[in-house]
Protein backbone atom coordinates (compact mmCIF):
# COMPACT_ATOMS: atom_id res chain seq x y z
CA UNK A 1 0.00 0.00 0.00
CA UNK A 2 1.42 3.09 -1.05
CA UNK A 3 0.48 6.03 1.15
CA UNK A 4 0.77 9.97 -0.11
CA UNK A 5 -0.74 13.22 2.27
CA UNK A 6 -2.79 14.47 -0.89
CA UNK A 7 -3.66 12.29 -3.84
CA UNK A 8 -4.99 14.77 -6.81
CA UNK A 9 -6.95 13.15 -9.53
CA UNK A 10 -6.85 14.63 -12.59
CA UNK A 11 -3.64 16.21 -14.96
CA UNK A 12 -5.32 19.06 -16.43
CA UNK A 13 -3.97 23.04 -15.51
CA UNK A 14 -6.17 23.15 -11.85
CA UNK A 15 -4.67 19.58 -11.11
CA UNK A 16 -1.13 20.41 -12.09
CA UNK A 17 -1.09 23.54 -10.42
CA UNK A 18 -2.58 22.29 -7.30
CA UNK A 19 0.44 19.83 -7.39
CA UNK A 20 2.98 22.72 -7.88
CA UNK A 21 1.06 24.71 -5.01
CA UNK A 22 1.29 22.10 -2.84
CA UNK A 23 4.89 21.33 -3.27
CA UNK A 24 5.60 25.11 -2.52
CA UNK A 25 3.68 24.42 1.18
CA UNK A 26 6.04 21.51 1.60
CA UNK A 27 3.06 19.08 1.31
CA UNK A 28 3.89 15.41 -0.82
CA UNK A 29 1.25 14.79 -3.28
CA UNK A 30 0.69 12.34 -6.23
CA UNK A 31 -1.41 13.42 -9.27
CA UNK A 32 -2.99 10.84 -11.78
CA UNK A 33 -3.76 11.22 -14.88
CA UNK A 34 -5.35 8.63 -17.02
CA UNK A 35 -4.34 10.54 -20.37
CA UNK A 36 -1.06 9.22 -21.24
CA UNK A 37 0.16 13.00 -21.86
CA UNK A 38 -1.06 17.11 -21.46
CA UNK A 39 -4.25 17.70 -24.04
CA UNK A 40 -3.09 19.06 -27.39
CA UNK A 41 -6.58 21.13 -28.44
CA UNK A 42 -6.12 24.86 -27.21
CA UNK A 43 -8.87 24.85 -25.37
CA UNK A 44 -9.25 27.33 -22.99
CA UNK A 45 -6.78 30.42 -23.56
CA UNK A 46 -7.53 33.52 -21.30
CA UNK A 47 -5.57 33.96 -17.62
CA UNK A 48 -7.02 36.90 -16.00
CA UNK A 49 -5.04 39.26 -14.10
CA UNK A 50 -6.08 38.12 -10.24
CA UNK A 51 -4.41 34.18 -12.25
CA UNK A 52 -1.37 35.84 -13.00
CA UNK A 53 -1.02 37.62 -9.62
CA UNK A 54 -1.20 33.98 -8.41
CA UNK A 55 1.25 32.30 -10.78
CA UNK A 56 3.70 35.36 -10.51
CA UNK A 57 3.73 34.57 -6.69
CA UNK A 58 4.69 30.92 -7.31
CA UNK A 59 7.05 31.99 -9.66
CA UNK A 60 5.74 30.59 -12.96
CA UNK A 61 4.71 34.13 -14.71
CA UNK A 62 7.58 34.31 -16.90
CA UNK A 63 7.61 30.76 -18.54
CA UNK A 64 3.74 30.88 -18.73
CA UNK A 65 3.77 34.54 -20.76
CA UNK A 66 7.25 32.99 -22.66
CA UNK A 67 4.74 30.61 -24.40
CA UNK A 68 1.77 32.85 -24.75
CA UNK A 69 0.22 34.76 -27.38
CA UNK A 70 1.97 39.10 -27.05
CA UNK A 71 -0.10 41.69 -25.83
CA UNK A 72 -0.15 43.27 -28.67
CA UNK A 73 -1.46 40.53 -30.78
CA UNK A 74 -4.80 40.49 -28.70
CA UNK A 75 -5.49 44.10 -28.62
CA UNK A 76 -9.43 43.63 -29.74
CA UNK A 77 -12.72 41.81 -29.47
CA UNK A 78 -14.49 41.83 -33.19
CA UNK A 79 -17.68 40.89 -34.71
CA UNK A 80 -17.95 40.17 -38.51
CA UNK A 81 -20.33 38.79 -41.13
CA UNK A 82 -16.40 37.20 -41.86
CA UNK A 83 -13.41 37.97 -41.97
CA UNK A 84 -13.14 39.04 -45.22
CA UNK A 85 -16.08 40.67 -45.29
CA UNK A 86 -17.69 43.47 -43.28
CA UNK A 87 -17.00 44.25 -39.50
CA UNK A 88 -19.85 45.00 -36.91
CA UNK A 89 -18.44 45.93 -34.27
CA UNK A 90 -14.97 46.52 -32.22
CA UNK A 91 -14.52 46.41 -28.76
CA UNK A 92 -11.06 47.42 -26.72
CA UNK A 93 -11.42 45.41 -24.09
CA UNK A 94 -10.58 46.71 -20.00
CA UNK A 95 -7.35 44.58 -19.64
CA UNK A 96 -6.06 46.83 -22.67
CA UNK A 97 -6.80 49.90 -21.24
CA UNK A 98 -4.97 52.30 -19.25
CA UNK A 99 -6.74 52.18 -16.14
CA UNK A 100 -6.40 48.63 -15.53
CA UNK A 101 -2.84 49.58 -14.49
CA UNK A 102 -4.27 50.79 -11.44
CA UNK A 103 -5.63 47.90 -10.23
CA UNK A 104 -2.82 45.48 -10.69
CA UNK A 105 0.95 45.98 -11.06
CA UNK A 106 -0.01 42.62 -13.68
CA UNK A 107 -1.61 42.50 -17.19
CA UNK A 108 -3.36 39.48 -18.16
CA UNK A 109 -1.97 36.41 -20.19
CA UNK A 110 -3.53 34.47 -23.70
CA UNK A 111 -1.81 31.33 -23.20
CA UNK A 112 -3.33 28.07 -25.07
CA UNK A 113 -3.92 25.44 -22.95
CA UNK A 114 -2.08 22.91 -24.47
CA UNK A 115 0.98 25.28 -23.78
CA UNK A 116 -0.02 25.93 -20.35
CA UNK A 117 -0.32 22.52 -19.44
CA UNK A 118 3.26 21.52 -20.43
CA UNK A 119 4.74 24.35 -18.75
CA UNK A 120 2.76 23.29 -15.57
CA UNK A 121 3.91 19.88 -16.01
CA UNK A 122 7.43 20.36 -16.60
CA UNK A 123 7.43 22.91 -12.89
CA UNK A 124 5.36 19.77 -11.14
CA UNK A 125 7.88 17.22 -12.16
CA UNK A 126 10.69 19.13 -10.41
CA UNK A 127 9.21 20.10 -7.64
CA UNK A 128 10.16 18.44 -4.22
CA UNK A 129 7.41 16.29 -3.17
CA UNK A 130 5.72 16.31 -6.41
CA UNK A 131 5.39 13.25 -7.86
CA UNK A 132 3.28 13.29 -11.35
CA UNK A 133 1.88 9.69 -13.01
CA UNK A 134 0.56 10.37 -16.37
CA UNK A 135 -0.90 7.24 -17.88
CA UNK A 136 -2.51 5.79 -14.77
CA UNK A 137 -5.97 6.09 -13.54
CA UNK A 138 -8.26 5.77 -10.64
CA UNK A 139 -10.61 3.21 -10.80
CA UNK A 140 -12.40 3.15 -7.01
CA UNK A 141 -12.42 4.71 -3.58
CA UNK A 142 -13.35 4.24 -0.56
CA UNK A 143 -13.40 6.80 2.63
CA UNK A 144 -13.32 6.25 6.31
CA UNK A 145 -12.75 9.19 9.24
CA UNK A 146 -8.77 8.73 8.59
CA UNK A 147 -8.29 9.04 4.70
CA UNK A 148 -9.46 7.17 1.44
CA UNK A 149 -8.38 4.30 -0.18
CA UNK A 150 -7.81 4.46 -4.04
CA UNK A 151 -7.08 1.88 -6.97
CA UNK A 152 -4.90 3.19 -9.18
CA UNK A 153 -4.38 1.36 -12.79
CA UNK A 154 -1.49 1.85 -15.24
CA UNK A 155 -3.05 2.19 -18.58
CA UNK A 156 -0.09 0.76 -21.08
CA UNK A 157 0.12 -2.19 -18.42
CA UNK A 158 -3.33 -2.77 -16.83
CA UNK A 159 -0.85 -2.87 -13.65
CA UNK A 160 -3.02 -2.40 -10.44
CA UNK A 161 -2.09 -1.07 -7.25
CA UNK A 162 -3.33 0.66 -4.01
CA UNK A 163 -2.66 4.23 -2.53
CA UNK A 164 -4.07 5.62 0.56
CA UNK A 165 -4.44 9.26 0.58
CA UNK A 166 -5.38 11.43 3.85
CA UNK A 167 -6.99 14.03 1.27
CA UNK A 168 -8.69 13.48 -2.51
CA UNK A 169 -8.53 16.42 -4.57
CA UNK A 170 -10.75 15.88 -7.67
CA UNK A 171 -9.94 17.72 -10.50
CA UNK A 172 -11.27 15.01 -12.80
CA UNK A 173 -13.06 17.65 -15.25
CA UNK A 174 -16.65 18.41 -16.01
CA UNK A 175 -17.73 14.56 -16.28
CA UNK A 176 -15.89 13.81 -12.99
CA UNK A 177 -16.30 10.20 -12.21
CA UNK A 178 -15.94 10.93 -8.15
CA UNK A 179 -18.27 13.56 -8.35
CA UNK A 180 -20.83 10.83 -9.91
CA UNK A 181 -19.30 8.39 -7.35
CA UNK A 182 -19.81 10.47 -4.50
CA UNK A 183 -23.74 11.54 -5.82
CA UNK A 184 -23.34 15.07 -5.32
CA UNK A 185 -25.70 16.55 -7.70
CA UNK A 186 -25.29 19.43 -9.73
CA UNK A 187 -27.10 22.93 -8.76
CA UNK A 188 -27.96 25.04 -12.14
CA UNK A 189 -28.60 24.74 -15.73
CA UNK A 190 -27.19 21.86 -17.81
CA UNK A 191 -26.60 21.08 -20.86
CA UNK A 192 -27.19 24.76 -22.26
CA UNK A 193 -25.94 24.08 -25.78
CA UNK A 194 -23.86 22.06 -27.79
CA UNK A 195 -20.43 23.19 -29.83
CA UNK A 196 -17.22 22.15 -31.53
CA UNK A 197 -14.05 23.12 -31.16
CA UNK A 198 -11.43 22.87 -33.93
CA UNK A 199 -8.05 23.23 -34.19
CA UNK A 200 -7.02 24.30 -37.41
CA UNK A 201 -3.67 25.31 -39.50
CA UNK A 202 -4.71 28.59 -42.34
CA UNK A 203 -2.72 31.92 -42.41
CA UNK A 204 -5.24 33.95 -41.70
CA UNK A 205 -2.80 37.28 -41.42
CA UNK A 206 -4.66 39.16 -44.67
CA UNK A 207 -7.56 39.66 -42.34
CA UNK A 208 -6.37 39.83 -39.12
CA UNK A 209 -2.63 41.34 -38.78
CA UNK A 210 -4.03 45.12 -39.24
CA UNK A 211 -6.62 44.31 -36.60
CA UNK A 212 -5.15 41.81 -33.83
CA UNK A 213 -7.82 40.64 -32.23
CA UNK A 214 -7.91 37.83 -29.39
CA UNK A 215 -11.24 36.98 -30.69
CA UNK A 216 -13.18 37.24 -33.84
CA UNK A 217 -17.16 36.30 -34.00
CA UNK A 218 -18.72 35.25 -37.03
CA UNK A 219 -22.18 36.67 -37.49
CA UNK A 220 -24.23 34.88 -40.29
CA UNK A 221 -27.81 33.71 -40.27
CA UNK A 222 -26.67 29.72 -40.63
CA UNK A 223 -23.59 29.65 -38.81
CA UNK A 224 -22.14 31.25 -35.34
CA UNK A 225 -19.06 30.79 -35.06
CA UNK A 226 -15.33 32.62 -33.31
CA UNK A 227 -11.76 32.39 -34.35
CA UNK A 228 -9.64 32.11 -31.61
CA UNK A 229 -6.30 33.75 -31.58
CA UNK A 230 -2.88 30.73 -30.95
CA UNK A 231 0.01 32.28 -32.41
CA UNK A 232 -1.71 35.32 -34.71
CA UNK A 233 -0.16 33.64 -37.65
CA UNK A 234 -1.18 29.84 -38.81
CA UNK A 235 -2.34 28.31 -35.63
CA UNK A 236 -5.96 29.25 -35.03
CA UNK A 237 -9.34 27.70 -32.84
CA UNK A 238 -12.68 27.80 -34.54
CA UNK A 239 -15.23 27.74 -32.66
CA UNK A 240 -19.09 26.63 -33.81
CA UNK A 241 -21.38 27.40 -31.62
CA UNK A 242 -25.08 26.48 -31.20
CA UNK A 243 -25.44 23.64 -33.32
CA UNK A 244 -28.98 23.22 -33.08
CA UNK A 245 -29.56 27.04 -34.26
CA UNK A 246 -27.12 26.61 -37.32
CA UNK A 247 -28.92 23.53 -38.47
CA UNK A 248 -25.73 21.14 -37.62
CA UNK A 249 -25.45 17.78 -35.57
CA UNK A 250 -21.56 16.51 -33.60
CA UNK A 251 -21.94 13.87 -36.69
CA UNK A 252 -22.07 16.81 -39.47
CA UNK A 253 -18.08 17.79 -38.66
CA UNK A 254 -16.39 15.68 -40.74
CA UNK A 255 -13.07 16.95 -42.08
CA UNK A 256 -14.02 17.70 -45.25
CA UNK A 257 -17.38 19.81 -43.75
CA UNK A 258 -15.66 21.53 -41.49
CA UNK A 259 -13.31 23.04 -44.13
CA UNK A 260 -16.47 23.83 -45.79
CA UNK A 261 -17.40 25.49 -42.75
CA UNK A 262 -14.05 27.68 -41.77
CA UNK A 263 -13.59 28.73 -45.33
CA UNK A 264 -17.09 30.33 -45.15
CA UNK A 265 -16.49 32.05 -41.92
CA UNK A 266 -13.06 33.09 -43.21
CA UNK A 267 -15.14 34.53 -46.27
CA UNK A 268 -12.82 33.09 -49.08
CA UNK A 269 -14.14 29.56 -50.85
CA UNK A 270 -10.43 28.83 -51.56
CA UNK A 271 -8.35 29.58 -48.46
CA UNK A 272 -6.37 26.78 -47.65
CA UNK A 273 -7.15 25.39 -44.40
CA UNK A 274 -5.64 22.06 -42.30
CA UNK A 275 -7.63 20.29 -39.42
CA UNK A 276 -6.06 19.05 -36.28
CA UNK A 277 -8.23 18.42 -34.18
CA UNK A 278 -12.40 18.47 -33.62
CA UNK A 279 -13.54 18.02 -29.87
CA UNK A 280 -17.65 18.54 -29.42
CA UNK A 281 -18.65 19.41 -26.23
CA UNK A 282 -21.70 20.86 -24.36
CA UNK A 283 -22.17 23.71 -22.25
CA UNK A 284 -23.63 24.04 -18.50
CA UNK A 285 -23.89 26.56 -16.06
CA UNK A 286 -24.05 24.29 -12.76
CA UNK A 287 -22.55 24.11 -9.47
CA UNK A 288 -22.16 20.80 -7.47
CA UNK A 289 -24.23 21.32 -4.31
CA UNK A 290 -21.03 20.62 -2.61
CA UNK A 291 -17.06 21.13 -2.97
CA UNK A 292 -16.08 19.14 0.46
CA UNK A 293 -16.90 15.52 0.94
CA UNK A 294 -15.28 14.17 3.76
CA UNK A 295 -11.69 13.56 2.69
CA UNK A 296 -12.16 14.24 -1.10
CA UNK A 297 -12.63 18.20 -2.50
CA UNK A 298 -13.65 18.70 -5.72
CA UNK A 299 -11.99 21.77 -7.52
CA UNK A 300 -12.30 23.23 -11.01
CA UNK A 301 -14.86 22.14 -14.01
CA UNK A 302 -15.84 19.24 -11.29
CA UNK A 303 -16.68 21.34 -8.93
CA UNK A 304 -18.74 23.85 -11.50
CA UNK A 305 -19.46 24.14 -15.54
CA UNK A 306 -20.02 27.57 -17.02
CA UNK A 307 -20.11 28.41 -20.33
CA UNK A 308 -17.12 30.38 -21.74
CA UNK A 309 -17.83 33.46 -22.35
CA UNK A 310 -15.19 35.59 -20.11
CA UNK A 311 -13.38 32.56 -19.74
CA UNK A 312 -14.14 32.57 -16.18
CA UNK A 313 -14.02 28.33 -16.28
CA UNK A 314 -10.36 28.26 -16.05
CA UNK A 315 -9.83 30.90 -14.00
CA UNK A 316 -12.08 29.83 -11.75
CA UNK A 317 -10.32 26.75 -10.94
CA UNK A 318 -6.82 27.75 -10.45
CA UNK A 319 -8.42 29.80 -7.86
CA UNK A 320 -10.08 26.98 -6.25
CA UNK A 321 -6.77 25.47 -5.71
CA UNK A 322 -4.82 28.15 -4.81
CA UNK A 323 -7.46 28.71 -2.22
CA UNK A 324 -7.35 25.01 -1.06
CA UNK A 325 -3.78 24.37 -0.83
CA UNK A 326 -2.46 26.52 2.17
CA UNK A 327 -5.62 25.07 3.66
CA UNK A 328 -4.21 21.26 3.10
CA UNK A 329 -0.60 22.15 4.71
CA UNK A 330 -2.65 23.63 7.43
CA UNK A 331 -4.21 20.78 8.52
CA UNK A 332 -1.86 18.39 7.48
CA UNK A 333 1.16 20.07 9.26
CA UNK A 334 -0.84 20.75 12.27
CA UNK A 335 -0.73 24.65 12.76
CA UNK A 336 -4.63 24.87 11.83
CA UNK A 337 -7.64 22.69 12.72
CA UNK A 338 -8.86 20.61 10.18
CA UNK A 339 -12.29 22.48 10.49
CA UNK A 340 -10.22 25.14 8.04
CA UNK A 341 -11.01 23.09 5.19
CA UNK A 342 -15.00 23.71 5.39
CA UNK A 343 -14.15 26.93 4.78
CA UNK A 344 -13.35 26.16 1.20
CA UNK A 345 -16.61 25.09 -0.01
CA UNK A 346 -17.77 28.06 1.98
CA UNK A 347 -15.62 30.77 0.44
CA UNK A 348 -15.10 29.16 -3.26
CA UNK A 349 -18.96 27.67 -4.10
CA UNK A 350 -20.63 30.49 -4.20
CA UNK A 351 -18.20 32.35 -6.07
CA UNK A 352 -18.38 29.63 -8.85
CA UNK A 353 -22.51 29.90 -8.83
CA UNK A 354 -22.29 34.12 -9.16
CA UNK A 355 -19.63 33.05 -11.90
CA UNK A 356 -21.53 30.81 -13.50
CA UNK A 357 -24.61 32.84 -13.55
CA UNK A 358 -22.80 35.72 -15.07
CA UNK A 359 -20.58 33.80 -17.48
CA UNK A 360 -24.77 32.59 -18.82
CA UNK A 361 -26.38 35.79 -18.81
CA UNK A 362 -23.45 37.02 -20.78
CA UNK A 363 -24.08 33.99 -23.10
CA UNK A 364 -27.45 34.66 -23.25
CA UNK A 365 -26.66 38.44 -24.23
CA UNK A 366 -24.63 37.29 -27.44
CA UNK A 367 -27.69 35.72 -29.01
CA UNK A 368 -26.54 32.18 -28.78
CA UNK A 369 -30.91 31.36 -28.68
CA UNK A 370 -32.34 34.32 -29.47
CA UNK A 371 -31.15 36.79 -32.63
CA UNK A 372 -33.64 39.24 -31.15
CA UNK A 373 -31.40 40.47 -28.23
CA UNK A 374 -30.01 43.75 -29.28
CA UNK A 375 -25.90 44.55 -30.32
CA UNK A 376 -23.83 41.09 -29.94
CA UNK A 377 -23.30 40.97 -26.20
CA UNK A 378 -23.69 43.07 -23.23
CA UNK A 379 -21.58 45.73 -22.59
CA UNK A 380 -20.23 43.87 -19.35
CA UNK A 381 -18.29 41.45 -21.49
CA UNK A 382 -14.83 41.44 -21.43
CA UNK A 383 -14.78 44.50 -19.03
CA UNK A 384 -15.47 42.43 -15.60
CA UNK A 385 -13.20 43.72 -13.27
CA UNK A 386 -15.61 43.33 -10.51
CA UNK A 387 -16.10 39.97 -11.27
CA UNK A 388 -12.28 39.49 -11.66
CA UNK A 389 -11.13 40.94 -8.63
CA UNK A 390 -14.09 41.39 -6.60
CA UNK A 391 -15.13 38.01 -4.53
CA UNK A 392 -15.29 38.86 -0.58
CA UNK A 393 -15.44 35.85 1.79
CA UNK A 394 -17.47 35.19 4.27
CA UNK A 395 -16.26 32.01 6.80
CA UNK A 396 -14.60 31.26 9.76
CA UNK A 397 -11.38 31.95 8.00
CA UNK A 398 -11.89 35.63 8.03
CA UNK A 399 -12.01 38.18 11.40
CA UNK A 400 -14.16 40.47 10.35
CA UNK A 401 -13.29 44.31 11.39
CA UNK A 402 -17.34 45.95 11.13
CA UNK A 403 -16.90 47.27 7.57
CA UNK A 404 -18.82 46.57 4.80
CA UNK A 405 -18.25 45.26 1.20
CA UNK A 406 -17.62 48.50 -0.59
CA UNK A 407 -20.86 49.56 -2.69
CA UNK A 408 -20.59 49.47 -6.87
CA UNK A 409 -23.31 50.62 -9.02
CA UNK A 410 -22.49 47.43 -11.16
CA UNK A 411 -20.55 44.17 -9.48
CA UNK A 412 -19.89 42.84 -13.05
CA UNK A 413 -18.06 45.69 -13.83
CA UNK A 414 -16.98 47.13 -10.84
CA UNK A 415 -13.93 46.94 -8.25
CA UNK A 416 -13.49 49.25 -5.48
CA UNK A 417 -9.79 47.82 -4.10
CA UNK A 418 -10.10 47.80 -0.39
CA UNK A 419 -8.18 45.79 2.35
CA UNK A 420 -11.48 44.52 4.12
CA UNK A 421 -11.43 41.32 5.25
CA UNK A 422 -12.21 38.40 2.97
CA UNK A 423 -11.57 40.68 0.02
CA UNK A 424 -8.37 40.61 -2.29
CA UNK A 425 -5.64 42.19 -0.90
CA UNK A 426 -4.84 45.27 -2.85
CA UNK A 427 -2.40 46.49 -5.16
CA UNK A 428 -0.15 49.51 -4.24
CA UNK A 429 3.24 51.13 -4.95
CA UNK A 430 5.44 50.88 -1.95
CA UNK A 431 9.14 52.36 -2.20
CA UNK A 432 12.36 50.24 -1.40
CA UNK A 433 15.91 52.18 -2.13
CA UNK A 434 14.11 54.61 -4.43
CA UNK A 435 12.42 51.93 -6.31
CA UNK A 436 8.84 50.72 -6.63
CA UNK A 437 7.32 47.57 -4.88
CA UNK A 438 4.20 46.26 -5.58
CA UNK A 439 2.25 44.98 -2.60
CA UNK A 440 1.26 41.70 -4.84
CA UNK A 441 5.17 40.87 -4.99
CA UNK A 442 4.93 41.01 -0.88
CA UNK A 443 2.23 38.15 -0.36
CA UNK A 444 2.03 34.68 -1.73
CA UNK A 445 2.86 31.67 -0.48
CA UNK A 446 2.61 32.20 3.07
CA UNK A 447 0.64 34.41 5.59
CA UNK A 448 1.79 38.05 5.18
CA UNK A 449 1.61 40.65 7.92
CA UNK A 450 2.05 44.19 6.23
CA UNK A 451 2.45 46.65 9.20
CA UNK A 452 2.81 50.17 9.72
CA UNK A 453 5.43 51.09 11.95
CA UNK A 454 8.18 49.93 13.87
CA UNK A 455 6.03 48.20 16.84
CA UNK A 456 5.00 45.42 14.63
CA UNK A 457 9.23 44.59 13.76
CA UNK A 458 9.36 41.11 15.24
CA UNK A 459 6.23 39.69 15.98
CA UNK A 460 5.68 36.33 14.90
CA UNK A 461 9.14 35.86 15.23
CA UNK A 462 9.82 31.92 14.19
CA UNK A 463 6.53 31.10 13.09
CA UNK A 464 6.90 28.96 9.86
CA UNK A 465 3.64 30.56 8.44
CA UNK A 466 4.21 33.79 8.43
CA UNK A 467 6.16 36.63 7.11
CA UNK A 468 6.23 40.05 8.50
CA UNK A 469 6.89 43.73 6.44
CA UNK A 470 7.26 46.61 8.36
CA UNK A 471 6.35 49.89 5.98
CA UNK A 472 7.87 52.75 8.14
CA UNK A 473 9.71 55.97 7.04
CA UNK A 474 12.69 54.73 9.01
CA UNK A 475 12.68 51.17 7.52
CA UNK A 476 13.47 49.63 4.41
CA UNK A 477 10.43 50.05 3.01
CA UNK A 478 8.72 53.48 2.72
CA UNK A 479 4.74 54.67 2.10
CA UNK A 480 6.01 58.71 0.50
CA UNK A 481 2.93 59.36 -1.30
CA UNK A 482 0.23 57.67 1.36
CA UNK A 483 -1.13 55.40 -1.06
CA UNK A 484 -0.64 51.93 0.54
CA UNK A 485 -1.95 53.38 3.45
CA UNK A 486 -5.02 54.64 2.02
CA UNK A 487 -5.58 51.58 -0.24
CA UNK A 488 -5.36 49.32 3.05
CA UNK A 489 -7.20 51.72 5.35
CA UNK A 490 -5.36 52.03 8.16
CA UNK A 491 -3.55 54.46 10.23
CA UNK A 492 0.04 54.46 11.18
CA UNK A 493 0.44 51.72 14.16
CA UNK A 494 -2.06 49.52 12.30
CA UNK A 495 -1.72 46.27 9.97
CA UNK A 496 -3.16 44.04 7.76
CA UNK A 497 -2.70 40.12 7.74
CA UNK A 498 -3.03 38.64 4.22
CA UNK A 499 -3.72 34.49 3.60
CA UNK A 500 -1.79 32.47 1.30
CA UNK A 501 -4.29 33.07 -1.02
CA UNK A 502 -3.88 36.43 -1.46
CA UNK A 503 -6.85 37.70 1.01
CA UNK A 504 -7.36 40.00 4.02
CA UNK A 505 -7.63 37.54 6.85
CA UNK A 506 -7.75 40.51 9.44
CA UNK A 507 -7.12 44.12 9.93
CA UNK A 508 -5.83 46.01 12.32
CA UNK A 509 -6.75 49.43 11.57
CA UNK A 510 -4.57 51.37 14.06
CA UNK A 511 -2.29 50.96 17.01
CA UNK A 512 -2.64 48.46 19.69
CA UNK A 513 -1.05 47.89 22.98
CA UNK A 514 0.39 44.36 22.47
CA UNK A 515 0.72 43.92 18.42
CA UNK A 516 2.10 40.19 19.28
CA UNK A 517 -0.98 39.27 21.69
CA UNK A 518 -3.31 41.13 18.55
CA UNK A 519 -1.83 39.12 16.18
CA UNK A 520 -1.80 35.73 17.93
CA UNK A 521 -5.77 35.97 18.21
CA UNK A 522 -5.83 36.88 14.67
CA UNK A 523 -4.07 33.59 13.45
CA UNK A 524 -5.51 31.54 15.76
CA UNK A 525 -9.59 32.60 15.07
CA UNK A 526 -8.22 31.90 11.55
CA UNK A 527 -6.81 28.74 11.28
CA UNK A 528 -9.58 27.65 13.71
CA UNK A 529 -7.57 27.57 17.10
CA UNK A 530 -10.02 29.18 18.68
CA UNK A 531 -13.63 31.00 17.78
CA UNK A 532 -13.27 34.81 16.44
Amino acid sequence: MIEVPVLIVGGGPVGLTASILLAQHGVRSLLVERNAGTGTHPKARGLNVRTMEMYRQAGLEAAIREVGLAPERARFIIWARSLAGEELERRAPWRTRGESQAVSCLRSCLCAQDNLERVLRDFAKRADGSEVSFGTEMRGFAQDESGVTTTLVESATGVESQVRAQYVIAADGAQSRIRRALGARMIGRPDVYEAVNVLIEADLRPWTQDRPSALYFIEQPTLRATFLTINAVDRWGFVVHSLARCGLRPPDFTVERTVELVRKAVGVPDVPVTILDIATWTTSAHVAEAYRHGRILLAGDAAHEMPPTGGFGINTGLQDVHNLAWKLAGVLQGWAASSLLDTYDAERRPVGRVLAEQSLATMISMRRFDDNVPGFARPEFLNEQGMIFGASYDSAAVVPDGTSVPEVENPVTDYVPSARPGGRAPHAWLERNGERVSTIDLVGRRFSLLASGEEWAGVGAGARMLDVTTVSDSWELRDPGGQWHAAYGIARGGAVLVRPDGHVAWRCAGPVDDPAAALGGALDAVLGRRSA
